[in-house]
């Protein structure tokens, strides 16, 4: 079944795009849910206009989205935890904590939008982020757990 997407699913697809899925999925949890249309012929004209008007405002956004994208590139975070003597932190360092060390830079990113490669980080060093910031632009950041 053909449906369009009225906001980004993780692992299917982005705001307004035209996906197929299977029946079930579509009728009984992306439909009820307010997450998807069906790709009906009027639904698909709407969105072909609905894509025409926003092109000029989509180039903006993502200008906008290079332009903080070059602020990050050069910064290296470093984020203090409690540990242990072992170094081993009590807790883990999360997106939360990548968020507000950028929002101490003056850069405001929202911490659904950053993702840690490795999983859990639990001891002291150097790891690496990824901050989406549009859908076409992305960029990686090097933060540093030190003790405190």
């Amino acid at each position: 079944m053909e449906i369009i997407l009225k906001q980004d699913i993780p692992n299917l697809g982005h705001t307004n795009d035209i996906v197929t899925v299977k029946n079930g999925y579509a009728r009984n949890y992306l439909i009820p849910k307010g997450y998807a249309i069906a790709a009906t012929v009027t639904a698909k004209k709407v969105l072909a206009e609905n894509i025409k008007q926003r092109a000029h405002k989509e180039a903006k956004i993502k200008g906008d989205a290079e332009s903080v994208a070059k602020q990050l590139e050069g910064i290296k975070l470093i984020i203090g935890a409690k540990t242990s003597s072992t170094g081993k932190i009590f807790g883990s360092v999360n997106t939360i904590q990548i968020a507000e060390a950028l929002a101490e830079k003056g850069l405001e990113v929202d911490r659904k939008n950053i993702n840690i490669k490795e999983e859990h980080i639990k001891e002291v060093g150097n790891y690496t982020a990824e901050v989406k910031l549009h859908r076409d632009v992305k960029v990686t950041i090097e933060f540093e757990v030190i003790a405190e």
